[in-house]
């Protein structure tokens, strides 16, 4: 089967090569923006700073044969979905970070692991478990 995906915007971070990016998001990382493509800045309405949301964005260039690897930190190899790996069968990346501002179709927010341009997919708002 094939599946469409249709990106919603891109990722702004200030990292150009992959062995700059982090291993896993950080709060107290550098400065990012998540920039959305005219067409979906309306569904932005409701958000608020100060709001987590669940990011689903696209690695590109990776491997998708990858099943076992080494963690970048070193250790036993492991699965591909006992990782955070960009290498994987379908490259989506899943991370929660907190809304810092919105202004203009443009969301600040913190830390993220990507390069920069990464095609953002959705945007979620994070509710807890219970």
């Amino acid at each position: 089967m094939v599946y469409k995906l249709q990106a919603i915007g891109e990722i702004r971070t200030p990292y150009r090569l992959v062995q700059d990016c982090p291993s896993h998001i950080d709060p107290e990382g550098p400065a990012c923006k998540l920039v959305l493509d005219d067409a979906f800045c309306d569904g932005l309405k409701g958000l608020v700073p100060g709001q987590d949301i669940l990011l689903l964005y696209w690695f590109e260039n990776v491997d998708r044969a990858l099943m076992v690897q080494t963690p970048r930190r070193g250790g036993d190899k492991r699965g591909v979905f006992a990782l955070r790996s960009p290498h994987r069968p379908n490259p989506i990346a899943a991370s929660v970070v907190t809304v810092e501002s919105i202004e203009n179709g443009q969301i600040n927010v913190r830390g993220m692991d990507c390069l920069d341009g990464t095609p953002l997919l959705d945007i979620k708002p994070v509710q807890s478990r219970f």
